[in-house]
C-alpha cells in the first residue's frame, strides 16, 4: 500500500461519508452492529472507525452503562465522525493506530473494524494488538471486500479511469480496499496474531444510487482514489469523474443505478 492510499482529508472525509458510506458501506455497517451487540458488550472498542458509519449504527443498540471508544488513525475523519454523532457520555474519541493502541491488555469484550484492516501495513501486527485489547472470551470483528472482480462500481470506475491514464493507471480501488480478499490469507495472518478460532462469512449485497453521476463522484472524489488522479494530473478529475459516469451509465443505466458488492465478514476469538 502507497503512503496516499491512507490520506483521507480536505473534502474527502464529508465526500466519503455523504456519498460513499450510504452506497456501500452503510448496509455493512447495520451487520456489523448487530454482531457487536448481540454479546451485549460493556466495553468496545472500534478502530478505523472512518466517518462514523458503524459508530451512529452501533450506540443506540448497547447498554446505557457501556464504555465504547471510538478511534481512527486520521484526525480529520474522526472529527467528522465526532461531529455527527449526537453527545454520548459513553462515547469517547481518541486518535490511535490500530497497530499501537494506548490501552491496557484486556481491556474490552469487543474490538471492531469495518474496512480497515486492508489499510494496515502489517495485518498479523494489527490483528495481535487487537487481541491485546480483549478479556477472556472476548470477539474481534472485522469486515474486508472481497476481489475488486465481485464489486461491479469498483472494478469498472478502475477501468474507465485506467484508460484515461494508460501509462501510469490509478490502482488505488484494486491495490488497497480490494487488495485484502483472500480467504486463506486472512486465516493465516489471524494465526499468526494467535487467534484460534475464527468464521469468515462472504456476504452479497447490493449498492444503490439515484444516478450514475452520483457513483462515480462518491468514487472519485470521496476517496483517496481522488489523490492519485490529482497527482497524475488535476486537470483532469472532472474529465475522470465524467469517463467514471459513463463508464456506471453504460452497464447500469441512466437512471436510479444498482450493482453488486461482495465483502467478508470475520469473527475471532481464543
Amino acid at each position: 500500500m502507497l503512503e496516499p492510499d491512507k490520506v483521507f482529508a480536505g473534502s474527502i472525509p464529508k465526500c466519503y461519508d455523504t456519498l460513499m458510506v450510504p452506497l456501500i458501506f452503510e448496509t455493512y455497517a447495520v451487520d456489523t452492529a448487530a454482531i457487536v451487540a448481540a454479546v451485549s458488550p460493556k466495553s468496545i472498542l472500534e478502530t478505523a472507525a472512518g466517518s462514523g458509519a458503524v459508530t451512529r449504527a452501533l450506540a443506540p443498540k448497547l447498554g446505557a452503562d457501556a464504555r465504547y471508544v471510538v478511534t481512527d488513525l486520521n484526525q480529520p475523519m474522526l472529527d467528522y465522525a465526532a461531529g455527527r454523532q449526537p453527545t454520548d457520555a459513553r462515547i469517547e474519541w481518541k486518535q490511535a493506530d490500530a497497530l499501537a493502541l494506548p490501552f491496557d491488555d484486556a481491556s474490552f469484550d469487543v474490538v471492531f473494524c469495518q474496512f480497515g484492516a486492508m489499510f494496515f501495513p502489517d495485518r498479523a501486527a494489527g490483528y495481535a494488538e487487537a487481541r491485546r485489547m480483549l478479556t477472556p472470551g472476548g470477539r474481534f470483528v472485522f469486515t474486508v471486500w472481497d476481489r475488486i472482480e465481485e464489486n461491479a462500481f469498483a472494478d469498472e470506475i478502475t477501468q474507465a479511469i485506467g484508460a484515461l491514464f494508460p501509462r501510469d493507471p490509478p490502482r488505488f480501488l484494486a491495490r488497497t480496499p480490494h487488495g485484502y480478499y483472500d480467504v486463506a490469507r486472512i486465516r493465516e495472518d489471524l494465526s499468526r496474531a494467535g487467534f484460534v478460532h475464527m468464521t469468515i462469512e462472504t456476504r452479497e449485497k447490493v449498492s444503490y444510487a439515484a444516478s450514475a453521476r452520483d457513483v462515480a463522484t462518491a468514487y472519485c472524489l470521496g476517496t483517496p482514489l481522488r489523490n492519485e488522479i490529482e497527482a497524475r494530473d488535476a486537470s483532469l478529475l472532472q474529465l475522470a469523474t465524467d469517463r467514471a459516469t459513463q463508464a456506471i451509465a453504460e452497464h447500469h443505466g441512466n437512471g436510479p443505478v444498482a450493482g453488486k458488492i461482495q465483502a467478508h465478514v470475520i469473527v475471532a476469538t481464543g
